[in-house]
């Protein structure tokens, strides 16, 4: 998103999202807590709860009308035999088209925490002629359902469909909010309990095309209402070799895009970890940008991640799937309690991509402040300060940041913040991206699961 500080399209999250656990003061969410007597008390519950399904047993345990599990290395759902075809108006082209369509719907799963936010992410393959939907319905702590919530309509591609996001859904309980799943009133007490995903997958009528699904899951979370947070204790010294892209070098390139690459730091910094993992785009696939841009993978990554409805390419899931479109690449969006969660990953190899909004003088050298911004951690100093690359940066040279740790996590971290004008609006309460290897490193997988994510 732009760097400038402006209210985003994400903002509209805000009324959800400011008051999104009552209670007051922030909680720490250290392991345990010793008292003045030197006891170890038990902290408060991690108040993430992270779940997907991605083996073959998974894709066994839910109830499929038309689609098949996939066995192999890499486990997943296709579509075997089609329930029907439909005609489905795309409101971006007016173009309407027919499509067969099978369906998937997971068990019900019950939150480790009752959530006042829940956001989905999938991996997929969509061949061109493919698209698939994903949906959530949930129950209440009154006992009462949502309604079957649209999360999503993707593909990898732009032919078939526009890759999109819904409006206008809610039903005076909850409200979906781009991306994200949100309880209207969180201070009445009321919390998302428990929630069963629908997949849809789609394909031109008369072929044998299908879509393949590795991944789908959803983190909810009850982050706590706090302007500020714990200060953590420094862990670790290491620095990942991400490669360093700058959006500011695309200002103005592709501006049917969000407005060019000013509001591109999302995908900028999803094709920074794409590349530390090996993944490349050929010449064929980036023969469509202007050969006079540098860097032309990141006007990629900004037209595969695009949200026709959000009009930006900051849809935390469309970051995670299209990363996932390269071999051997897996992405989720979830929620980390503290830095040293995040110091674990970078431990094992792993940097995220972490969002957060600050006012000019909240971080030190970062020289703006932002209403919406995501940056990629790599690593930190002996100090414990955080280095991130910071798309939001004049040239590639100058993306490598340090920043000071107790800034860093407080503008991450908090739910709640001030803008320029003085007036409370929302702060993200630790989300992040994480992508990694579809076959991870035992060391990798241990680290992953520390901080919830299988």
């Amino acid at each position: 998103m732009s760097r400038a500080e402006q209210p985003s399209r994400r903002t509209v999250l805000a009324a959800a999202v400011v008051a999104a656990v009552t209670g007051g003061a922030g909680t720490a969410l250290a392991d345990s807590t010793t008292t003045a007597g030197g006891a170890r008390t038990a902290a408060p519950a991690r108040p993430i709860d992270h779940r997907a399904w991605t083996t073959y047993t998974d894709w066994r345990s839910g109830t499929a009308k038309g689609t098949r599990a996939v066995a192999g290395a890499r486990p997943g759902l296709a579509l075997a035999t089609p329930l029907g075809a439909l005609d489905y108006q795309d409101p971006h082209t007016g173009k309407t088209s027919r499509w067969e369509y099978a369906t998937w719907t997971s068990p019900v799963h019950r939150l480790s925490v009752p959530a006042t936010e829940a956001v989905p992410s999938w991996n997929a393959h969509t061949p061109d002629g493919t698209w698939i939907q994903i949906e959530l319905k949930g129950t209440y702590s009154d006992g009462t359902d949502t309604p079957w919530y649209v999360m999503g309509r993707w593909a990898a591609g732009d032919q078939d469909i526009r890759r999109t996001s819904v409006d206008d859904q809610g039903d005076g309980k909850s409200s979906v909010w781009t991306d994200t799943f949100a309880i209207d009133t969180p201070a009445s007490g009321l919390r998302l309990v428990s929630y069963r995903l629908r997949l849809t997958l789609y394909r031109r009528p008369g072929t044998r095309l299908t879509p393949t699904v590795w991944r789908v899951g959803a983190m909810g979370s009850d982050i706590p209402d706090r302007f500020t947070v714990p200060a953590s204790t420094p862990g670790l010294a290491q620095e990942l070799a991400v490669p360093r892209y700058s959006q500011e070098i695309h200002v103005g390139q592709y501006p049917e895009y969000d407005n060019g690459g000013e509001a591109w730091c999302s995908p900028t910094s999803s094709q920074m970890i794409i590349e530390y993992w090996g993944g490349r785009l050929t010449p064929e696939q980036l023969s469509w940008v202007d050969p006079d841009y540098a860097d032309p993978q990141v006007c990629h990554a900004a037209r595969y991640t695009y949200d026709y409805q959000y009009a930006g390419c900051g849809n935390w899931p469309f970051n995670a799937a299209y990363a996932a479109t390269f071999k051997g690449l897996q992405g989720v969006v979830t929620r980390l309690a503290s830095l040293t969660e995040l110091e674990t990953l970078i431990a094992a190899g792993i940097p995220a991509i972490t969002s957060q909004s600050f006012l000019k003088e909240e971080l030190t050298g970062a020289g703006y402040g932002t209403a919406g911004h995501l940056m990629t951690v790599i690593g930190f100093t002996a100090d414990g300060d955080v280095i991130a690359n910071d798309p939001a940066s004049p040239s590639n040279e100058a993306v490598r940041r340090v920043y000071k740790r107790r800034e860093f996590e407080n503008i991450w971290l908090r739910t709640k913040r001030y803008n320029a004008s003085g007036k409370v609006v929302s702060g993200t309460g630790g989300v992040c991206y994480l992508y990694f290897p579809a076959r991870p490193t035992p060391r990798q997988r241990a680290a992953l699961a520390a901080v919830g994510v299988r």
